[in-house]
């Protein structure tokens, strides 16, 4: 390239002996892109199979156990926390529509090296839990429920063992391609979504034949010493784990078609659908169900609804659903998790190496192969609910960057049009989230003890990138185009 124009031209310099003529050395072969396979129909079924899933069909028993019978009244909560901070995704997709997401748009914001990093590694780790979680219930729950009521002997089957040919399993999905993979995800969301719908229906019946206690959902039971305001943050703070999902969909941008103009629409209309499933089956399970006996029965919770309000349906038919609905679910959150190393790498703030895609499948088979391993090593020591709990915490501190991220970005100005959020709406949602991840809310301590191992896993990790490769400075000006 020569110099450009208006630049003083520098002065001649005397000549050089002639040097030898350097061999041609053979050219790169480019890097493929990723297939651009989501449309807007595709989107919207993987926003609503995300926030569906593990959440409600493992964990409703848990929630109940914090609030008492306003079940409902968390998971409303969570939505609208969520809802505000969805807004500010949907600005910062519109313009910077690549598949990095959080850690992107805090780079871009602050471009603090390591705070970009330990952002991404907080994402990817609430990705890997949630899918870990997923795989537990599987393992645990679902699949054991299947077994009694297919087998006349007591089956005892390891559920660790279940759960790592589980992430193995979804591993094989996930490296064929994302058009199997979001193509999946259609079946097994609408397999999801017909199993709440049963859940639903069943309370529709029970209240349409004189049966529950309506006075329950207005019921909030503290625990002893604890106030009414912190029964409800708390189980809020749990209840968030199952609105989680709508920002796995930013790190799919750069697999979708026109992402600028399909993502506001299917994340909005996606996570109202998903909302408003949640408080019908919450409602359901409270009107059927003392809260102590909700909280007793766990992540079998769902099943015990199913169980008293319609004792003649099939019990194995609700635990098949509940199998494919935490498939879905793990499925989607392994997706993300491997997309956003990825896209980690091709910003350079991880080795290359994680962004290698597979010259066939045009899929990142590195980054699937390592968000594997982590989410292996984690079901083999991990707990469901604990993982829950660790999964919203990381989120929420994320959440809270994102909000303040787009308010410092609104400096600076796109070349497209693109959705804007109303001001008010960030600044709320940083309040809240941070408000939720902090100990105020009645968080258990246990929580952030794994989220400060995970971190400092991220830490070491951050050491070593930078012993062995040095510190890459990447121009903010640069990134997301």
């Amino acid at each position: 390239m020569g110099e450009s124009a208006g630049r003083p031209e520098r002065p001649a310099r005397p000549e050089q002996p002639a040097q030898p003529a350097q061999p041609a050395q053979p050219a790169q072969p480019a890097q493929p892109e990723l297939n651009r396979a989501i449309g807007p129909k595709l989107l919207l079924f993987f926003v609503v199979g995300d926030i569906l899933g593990t959440g409600v069909y493992a964990l409703t028993g848990n929630v109940a156990g914090k609030i008492g019978g306003a079940l409902w009244l968390p998971f409303l909560i969570a939505f609208a926390v969520a809802f505000l901070t969805a807004f500010s995704y949907l600005e910062l997709v519109g313009k910077y529509p690549k598949a990095a997401g959080a850690a992107l748009y805090t780079h871009r914001a602050f471009g603090v090296q390591f705070l970009t990093f330990m952002v991404a590694f907080a994402v990817m780790s609430s990705g890997i839990t949630s899918a870990a979680s997923a795989a537990l219930a599987f393992g645990r729950t679902y699949l054991q429920s299947v077994l009694r009521e297919f087998s006349s002997d007591s089956v005892t089957v390891s559920a660790s063992l279940v759960a790592v040919l589980f992430i193995l399993g979804l591993a094989v999905v996930n490296l064929r391609g994302v058009s199997e993979s979001v193509k999946a995800n259609v079946v097994l969301t609408c397999i999801e979504v017909s199993g709440l719908l049963i859940i639903i229906a069943i309370g529709a019946l029970a209240v349409a034949s004189g049966d529950g206690d309506p006075s329950r959902l207005v019921r909030i039971d503290p625990a002893p010493g604890q106030s009414a305001l912190i029964a409800i943050t708390s189980a809020t703070s749990l209840a968030f784990f199952a609105m989680v999902g709508f920002e796995d969909s930013v790190n799919m941008a750069e697999e979708c078609r026109d992402p600028v103009r399909i993502f506001p629409r299917a994340v909005l209309w996606g996570m109202g659908v998903a909302a408003l499933i949640y408080v019908l089956v919450a409602v359901t399970s409270s009107l059927l169900i003392p809260a102590d006996e909700l909280a007793a029965a766990g992540s079998n919770a769902l099943l015990k609804v199913v169980q008293v309000g319609a004792p003649s349906f099939p019990l194995w038919v609700f635990s098949l659903i509940g199998l494919f609905a935490v498939i879905n679910s793990a499925l989607i959150n392994m997706l993300m998790a491997s997309r956003l190393v990825y896209g980690m790498a091709g910003e350079r703030i991880i080795p290359r190496f994680f962004g290698v895609v597979h010259p066939t499948r045009r899929t990142p088979w590195v980054s699937v192969l390592f968000t594997t391993g982590v989410a292996i090593a984690l079901v083999l020591t991990a707990d469901i609910a604990k993982l829950g709990g660790t999964t919203a915490l990381l989120l929420l501190v994320v959440f809270a960057i994102v909000n303040v991220a787009v308010l410092v970005l609104r400096a600076d100005r796109a070349d497209h049009e693109h959705f804007r959020a109303p001001t008010i709406v960030p600044v709320l949602g940083a309040l809240t989230c941070a408000y939720l991840a902090s100990p105020l809310s009645g968080r258990p301590s246990a929580d952030y003890l794994i989220a400060l191992y995970l971190l400092l896993a991220g830490l070491v990790l951050w050491l070593i990138n930078r012993v062995a490769h040095g510190v890459v400075e990447v121009d903010p000006a640069k990134l997301g185009k």
